[in-house]
């Protein structure tokens, strides 16, 4: 029994970490469809955590470069800006959506075309620890105004 205490001891280690981490839930994820020859995109969902935490970074396996953006009202001009951190405020849900906070895809190779899914991975900070939710962003197409097409939208 001596020789297994050293497992028994990782175990509960880790047992304990992971109950120190956030418990983060991610809904609705949507990327924006694009027209050829743009290089940029957004992704947007709803984000909620059982703890106080912040999202500190995102990054993907097929966008070469992806950022959190914040966008505002300044002296009656749009400005949008990276953002290094959005708070996750315990127990609330945090929408990044069009127009607000949201996900910049950036030098991207080829167009998102309707339904394609684009694999996110948020990097959480609570409690002094990070950690890596995964996320399938799935590709809407847009319509005439600018607004991505519901199901059933033709």
């Amino acid at each position: 029994m001596k020789r297994y205490g050293w497992i028994i001891a990782a175990a509960v280690s880790l047992a304990a970490q992971a109950a120190a981490a956030a418990n983060v839930s991610v809904t609705d994820a949507w990327a924006r469809a694009n027209m050829p020859g743009q290089p940029v995109s957004g992704a947007y969902m709803r984000i909620q955590s059982d703890a106080d935490a912040r999202l500190v970074g995102v990054s993907s396996s097929v966008v070469p470069r992806v950022e959190v953006h914040e966008m505002n009202m300044d002296g009656g001009v749009m400005r949008m800006r990276e953002v290094k951190s959005l708070d996750l405020p315990k127990g609330k849900t945090v929408s990044l959506e069009p127009g607000g906070y949201h996900i910049m895809l950036m030098n991207l190779k080829k167009p998102i075309a309707a339904g394609d899914v684009i694999p996110l991975a948020l990097t959480v900070e609570s409690g002094g620890k990070r950690q890596t939710v995964e996320v399938k962003a799935v590709a809407r197409a847009m319509d005439m105004s600018g607004g991505a097409m519901q199901h059933g939208a033709h």
